[in-house]
């Protein structure tokens, strides 16, 4: 797929201007080899940069413009690596599939041994090259909304390129071996997968006809409209304006418009009783300051005898602890106000806030594994589409890092996904 790349990317100075031209000192350039060095030296990967090799073998890349490349990652460290592919300054070699490439880095954050890059006397000055997040990105009620519309509400018909049919828009269920031969992984397989995982959570919560059913962060409503299909009574709540028009004709589409209700409401506001309380993959948008609000909106919309089901995207708590107020790339570029939790974390804070205990019912790390490479897969096949909606090359880039970084993170073990079952003590 990388192939497909042009050999020296150029973003659009008038569209990308913050990617033209980096910021240069010497100092940090200098600093930024250094760490390259320490970095590669007992890596299985192979970095080419100024006709010198490092690393121990393995997947390669190549950097084309070494003083911008190493500019970036001495000026940002959460973010310099990937703005560098953004920019076009490295490319994996020909061949090369760029998330197989980052999963060596990847193992190295989810090693119990190491769990960092650099040597211990080297992260004490990471404050240098690490950036706090920005106040602006909070997600209280006008933050939240904003935040969610530059993800959600960047085209329906972009997000439909690359999804299944039924657009749902997190981790399949493929079942055992899921990462085995990843480069099989077929776009034919995803629709049957997602389906599977949509009633993969509507069995966990109980969901038949006649349920009262709230579904918070509800997406292009793929699960609503499943839930409605039991016959269960559905309110379905997102914040995202295009996504909410977009899911109400897809109710209708499926002829179930008379059981479900679709809100432009954040959760905060939502109101009533349910006999189950869905989330899929909205923790990561809430914000730490706000997980103990979002967890007791769900206690207090479960009716008695109600349970809830929550799917998160989750990391290792000391990793949580140690990146939870770092700017990283996929806040800057993906995800504004973005954090993920750790499963530790949701226990915590449920324990702690609400009267909810949380087991962790299922993990989906190497199914997401899967997912994400179908979506990287069928995003590259169908970019000429995607162009025509007014996306460019950088925007290419951007989203083949952000699905390929992804992947790897959960390739390795550094990320996992897990449903939780919620219920009142």
């Amino acid at each position: 797929m990388t192939d497909l790349m042009p050999a020296v990317h150029q973003p659009a100075a008038d569209q990308w201007p913050t990617l033209v031209r980096p910021r240069s000192n010497p100092v940090r350039r200098a600093g930024a080899l250094a760490a390259i060095r320490m970095v590669a030296k007992d890596l299985p990967v192979t970095i080419r940069l100024d006709n010198k090799a490092y690393g121990l073998g393995g997947p390669g890349m190549r950097v084309h413009r070494s003083a911008a490349f190493l500019d970036r990652l001495g000026q940002d460290a959460g973010s310099g690596f990937g703005e560098a592919y953004l920019a076009g300054d490295w490319d994996p070699e020909p061949g090369t599939d760029l998330a197989d490439l980052l999963v060596p880095f990847a193992e190295r954050f989810s090693n119990d041994e190491t769990r960092h890059l650099l040597p211990k006397w080297a992260q004490s000055l990471r404050w240098l090259v690490t950036r706090t997040q920005p106040g602006d990105q909070d997600n209280d009620r006008a933050g939240a909304r904003e935040n969610i519309s530059r993800h959600y509400d960047l085209s329906n018909a972009m997000f439909a390129e690359f999804l299944d049919p039924s657009l749902t828009y997190s981790a399949a269920l493929f079942g055992p071996d899921a990462t085995a031969d990843l480069g099989s992984a077929s776009y034919d397989e995803l629709s049957p997968a997602q389906l599977r995982k949509l009633d993969s959570i509507l069995d966990a919560a109980g969901v038949h006809a006649g349920s009262r059913v709230l579904d918070i962060g509800c997406g292009w409503a793929s699960l609503a409209i499943r839930a409605a299909q039991r016959g269960a009574w559905v309110t379905a709540i997102t914040i995202a304006s295009q996504q909410a028009l977009l899911a109400q004709r897809r109710i209708a589409d499926a002829g179930v418009s008379d059981r479900v209700q679709v809100a432009l409401r954040d959760y905060r506001d939502q109101i009533g009783e349910f006999d189950a309380v869905l989330s899929v993959e909205m923790i990561e948008a809430v914000g730490e300051k706000y997980w103990p609000v979002y967890f007791d909106v769900i206690e207090r919309r479960l009716a008695p005898g109600g349970v809830a089901v929550v799917q998160a995207i989750v990391m290792p708590h000391e990793r949580m602890l140690a990146t939870r107020n770092t700017f990283t790339w996929v806040q800057k570029y993906i995800f504004p106000g973005g954090l993920l939790p750790s499963v530790h974390a949701i226990q915590q804070v449920t324990a702690e806030h609400t009267g909810l205990q949380a087991q962790v019912l299922r993990q989906l790390g190497p199914d997401y594994a899967r997912t994400l490479r179908i979506w990287r897969n069928r995003f590259i096949d169908q970019w000429p589409n995607i162009e025509a909606l007014g996306f460019d090359s950088t925007f290419r880039r951007m989203w083949e890092f952000y699905l390929a970084y992804s992947e790897a993170g959960f390739r390795a073990g550094y990320l996992d996904d897990v449903q939780l079952l919620l219920t009142k003590r």
